[in-house]
């Protein structure tokens, strides 16, 4: 169980390496990009944030569309309450580690010790090699120059996608995506930078709820 956490743990941490290259090609500089990973630590709020500050959004919008994303994690936290039975100081310690990954690997464990290791060797294992591949990336991506030269101006929606792609599993999920990104889409004449994808995430949002509603018998 551990070691397929270490793995899990290297594979989605190597990731990050992405993430910095893009954080700097978006205009974040290395310490920027760093501060990210190292507090934020969700890899899709992440992206938006910087998807939006690359195209000249405000700051502001950024973080708007960052914390919409990054609040499913609030709903991991919820399910995994009874599977870790954290209370006190740890709490703020696991609470930094809830992300897909660690999530998937702790709610199919038979026991609170096995989610515990589940968990923990997940979750701290993507957060330390993340981390170090953001500098690694950040680095190279600051030597590399213009984004524009090489694409990297394209690169943040393109790692979002990949990001994204993999948790359209059903009918449903693929259609409010499809919706998102069109309602999205259909704004950016009208609005600033950071705003359709605001829009788009609440409108996502409310559409999937409405969805969910319909199918309950």
């Amino acid at each position: 169980m551990i070691s397929d956490s270490i793995g899990v743990g290297v594979a989605t941490g190597a990731y990050g390496i992405s993430f910095g290259a893009i954080a700097v090609a978006s205009g974040l500089s290395i310490p920027q990009a760093c501060a990210l990973s190292l507090l934020v630590f969700t890899g899709a709020s992440q992206f938006a944030f910087v998807g939006v500050i690359g195209a000249g959004g405000a700051p502001l919008a950024g973080a708007l569309t960052a914390v919409l994303l990054g609040s499913r994690n609030m709903f991991y936290g919820l399910s995994l309450a009874p599977h870790l039975e954290v209370r006190g100081p740890a709490k703020a310690a696991a609470a930094h580690v809830i992300i897909d990954e660690s999530t998937a690997m702790a709610v199919t464990r038979d026991s609170t010790e096995q989610a515990r290791l589940a968990f923990y060797w997940t979750g701290w294992s993507i957060f330390v090699l993340w981390n170090l591949m953001t500098l690694a990336g950040a680095i190279a991506g600051e030597a590399i120059g213009d984004p524009r030269t090489y694409g990297l101006d394209a690169a943040v929606g393109a790692a979002f996608l990949g990001l994204l792609w993999p948790r359209l599993h059903s009918w449903s999920a693929r259609l409010v995506a499809l919706v998102a990104a069109a309602a999205a889409l259909g704004l950016i004449p009208f609005t600033t930078a950071g705003v359709p994808t605001i829009l788009g995430g609440v409108i996502a949002v409310a559409f999937g709820m409405a969805l969910r509603r319909g199918a309950k018998p």
